[in-house]
């Protein structure tokens, strides 16, 4: 199927809610978007941690903070110190407006960086957390050996995110809402069809840059996601040099839960993929 016939079917289907698009309408800025949802980046553990665990008293480490909503609302939960990390440095001005404006500004601090590579000294951090930055990062092998390296003995780091063949997980539903689309059209179409469709909306280029680069032989392809499936986080997990204390796999709804389970369609009806490590 081509880019045609993609942006045709695209039509007939409605796009979830989605901050950038939120922030276009003038309904609601994305670090606000973040902050309100706080709690849900956070759900699943808490069937297991208490927020008093993860961070009251603690300094923290948020890995992908993006505009820095959900790490303010972190620091709300009682967090001693906390650091946002992004590579990209756009997000800097609206993460520390906001932590002014909630009162947070005394405890947080922004760092533009890569998080396999910091400069953070070692045993810095109690907690780190990762909510929908796993499947974002360019080497993740190398992340997780960063992250042990500047966790205290004992510190946690929480990590989850929707494995790659989820039904949005490639991460392009701001403007294309048709499910599982990465499964039916190929890379090339689905660049090409982001590219028109980013034609319609005034943040448009930016959206581009942020999505799109080129590899060696100039080929376009989506950069931003690293098609972290269940299947590769495990061999990670298990190299990660960090106890695991806590995992589950959670379905995208309760009736779908067999399918969630069996081998071979887990990949794709599973929502979230929730772990939590401690340093020994």
């Amino acid at each position: 199927m081509n880019t045609k016939q993609l942006l045709a079917l695209n039509k007939h289907f409605k796009l979830p809610v989605h901050p950038f698009n939120l922030q276009n309408e003038g309904k609601q800025s994305y670090a606000m978007w973040q902050y309100e949802r706080g709690g849900d980046t956070i759900a699943f553990y808490r069937e297991r941690y208490s927020t008093d665990e993860m961070f009251c008293g603690k300094i923290v480490l948020d890995i992908g903070c993006g505009a820095g909503g959900k790490t303010m609302y972190y620091a709300s939960l009682g967090a001693q110190r906390i650091v946002g990390m992004d590579i990209l440095e756009q997000y800097r001005e609206e993460a520390q407006s906001l932590a002014c404006e909630l009162g947070f500004d005394d405890r947080f601090e922004f760092v533009c960086g890569d998080a396999a590579h910091t400069d953070f000294p070692d045993e810095t951090f109690d907690t780190v957390i990762m909510n929908d930055a796993m499947e974002h990062v360019d080497r993740p092998d190398l992340v997780l050996a960063e992250v042990r390296r500047i966790l205290k003995t004992g510190g946690r780091l929480y990590v989850n995110f929707p494995p790659i063949n989820h039904p949005f997980g490639a991460h392009l539903s701001d403007l294309i809402g048709i499910p599982w689309v990465h499964l039916f059209f190929n890379e090339d179409t689905l660049v090409d069809a982001y590219k028109q469709l980013c034609k319609t909306v005034p943040d448009g280029e930016a959206r581009v840059a942020f999505r799109i680069s080129k590899n060696g032989q100039g080929k376009e392809y989506f950069s931003y996601i690293n098609h972290m499936s269940i299947k590769r986080f495990h061999t990670l997990r298990d190299g990660a040099g960090m106890k695991q204390i806590y995992y589950r796999e959670v379905p995208l709804r309760g009736f779908l839960t067999p399918l969630a389970r069996f081998p071979l369609t887990k990949e794709c009806f599973v929502k979230m993929v929730v772990c939590v490590f401690e340093k020994e």
